[in-house]
């Protein structure tokens, strides 16, 4: 039903085989993404990485990583045209700067070799980093230096040239884009809805991943609930009873 939404929303840009960026896709608020791939690619790895922090055992790294995995092959295998040209066009900028550029090797389904090129901090040529399409959710950070390593870090701080810093980033130009059908191919076999929505997903679950994460969630208590507390919610005989005869 929302890719027929998205279609509706488009059919004066018909004669384009490759959606507008920004453009309505049929629900409020959410505008057609100018570079779903790749910024689904960098969200699904970056989610991946933070959990291979989580012990082994644990079923939340089990169950997302097989998802997170999962989705992350249908998208490879959704592959623009020109691809390969492009890759071999910025390989030599992204092995020279391998500080802003990460390399991930991978086996497509029928044994090709390929890799996925990740840019960060602004590498992307006319897209910024995929961090900075985040919706900052926590709390407001207090003004001023409260402690004494933060007041000797201030001029650290203060001295930073960022305009520096990112003209400094060697620029490349950006991936092919998928066309409306290889985007809709996506869709289908995700089954979540828009590529925009599947965005938001994998936005949010990278940022639980890290959540968990900064509270080692699998480690004990600090302070270790009383005996029986939990029996109260158990189905015995005592809180059960009986059923009076007939």
């Amino acid at each position: 039903m929302r890719p027929a939404i998205r279609l509706l929303a488009t059919v004066q840009r018909s004669g384009s085989q490759y959606l507008e960026a920004g453009a309505p896709t049929g629900l409020t608020g959410l505008l057609t993404h100018a570079s779903p791939r790749t910024t689904l690619l960098y969200l699904y790895n970056d989610t991946l990485e933070k959990l291979k922090q989580f012990p082994e055992h644990s079923v939340y790294r089990q169950s997302t990583e097989a998802l997170t995995k999962h989705r992350m092959r249908i998208v490879e295998s959704v592959k623009p045209q020109g691809l390969k040209e492009w890759q071999q066009r910025v390989m030599p900028v992204v092995e020279a700067n391998s500080s802003a550029f990460k390399t991930i090797p991978v086996t497509t389904s029928d044994g090709e070799k390929a890799v996925n090129i990740i840019w960060k901090a602004g590498a992307y040529l006319g897209q910024s980093d995929p961090e900075d399409n985040l919706e900052y959710k926590g709390r407001a950070p207090l003004e001023g230096p409260r402690t004494l390593s933060e007041r000797e870090n201030q001029g650290k701080q203060l001295s930073y040239d960022q305009i520096g810093h990112h003209t400094s980033i060697p620029e490349i130009e950006p991936e092919p884009p998928l066309t409306a059908s290889q985007i809709g191919e996506i869709e289908q076999q995700i089954g979540a809805g828009l590529v925009e929505e599947v965005i938001q997903v994998a936005e949010g679950e990278r940022e639980l991943a890290q959540v968990l994460l900064d509270s080692k969630v699998w480690e004990d208590l600090d302070e270790k609930p009383p005996a029986g507390q939990w029996v109260g919610h158990e189905r015995a005989d005592r809180h059960t009873g009986t059923t009076q005869k007939p």
